[in-house]
């Protein structure tokens, strides 16, 4: 028999660009947590956005690319535990829970432990499809809009340029809240089954646009409105939910 050649795989840059993208969230991510370390909380939360926007794009870019891969959705999952399960809370916890101690450090390991839990119940599902229902509706609270939503305090004091605006225990009370929500049964609205028809997508566009320049301009009232926006979704969600259940 003859020697059977081995062969080589090569990747293009452009197969990687995904895994890349993973990774540069990662160390935003990271670096997230040394500014919020060394009080430098402004930028921590920019940085945490910044890598959520990433890491929410990665998974698009590697399907446009046809670039799947096991390594890449493993990268995924520990990029989300990173910068939607740890990083928001630590920054959190630099920011106004150093002083509680016990009761501040124990709300962090709540939410992480919570997102962690969130994270992998959702892999779980995402490989049965059973995550998404029939109604465009997820189970629980996201791990990135939990993110956006444990630092809303903190919007509040850059926007109105307020240290202190919540009590200390109330924010590890909001912390552990967002924590239970990620696991709850709640049903919460899936943007990925969002669609508008040709003739509407212009203003879906310029609302887009709106957005956009608002996040530029005003990035701390501007996401406080988007949080308030969510939380309202959820309520009626909840409410939806419950009258469909009644009937």
């Amino acid at each position: 028999m003859g020697k059977i050649k081995n062969q080589k795989f090569e990747l293009s840059l452009n197969q990687l660009l995904p895994n890349m993208m993973t990774i540069a969230a990662i160390c935003l991510g990271v670096t997230a947590i040394k500014h919020g370390f060394e009080s430098r909380f402004q930028s921590a939360v920019q940085l945490i956005l910044l890598a959520s926007i990433l890491d929410g794009l990665d998974g698009r870019v590697a399907r446009l690319l046809r670039s799947d891969s096991k390594l890449g959705a493993e990268l995924d999952s520990l990029a989300d535990v990173l910068n939607f399960g740890v990083a928001p809370p630590f920054v959190l916890y630099f920011w106004a829970l150093q002083d509680l101690q016990g009761i501040g450090w124990f709300s962090v390991q709540i939410y992480v432990v919570c997102c962690v839990v969130r994270l992998a119940r959702f892999n779980v599902a995402s490989k049965s499809d059973e995550e998404v229902n029939s109604g465009g509706y997820l189970t629980g609270v996201p791990a990135p809009a939990a993110a956006l939503l444990v630092m809303l305090p903190m919007y509040f004091s850059f926007a109105f340029e307020m240290v202190n605006l919540l009590p200390s225990l109330a924010i590890c009370g909001h912390l552990i809240l967002i924590g239970f929500l990620m696991v709850s049964n709640i049903p919460t609205w899936s943007f990925k089954v969002v669609t508008t028809s040709p003739k509407n997508s212009k203003y879906f566009l310029i609302g887009f646009a709106v957005i956009g320049a608002a996040v530029l301009n005003y990035v701390w009232i501007t996401l406080i409105g988007l949080c308030i926006s969510y939380i309202l979704l959820v309520l009626t969600s909840i409410i939806t939910g419950k009258a469909q259940r009644h009937r």
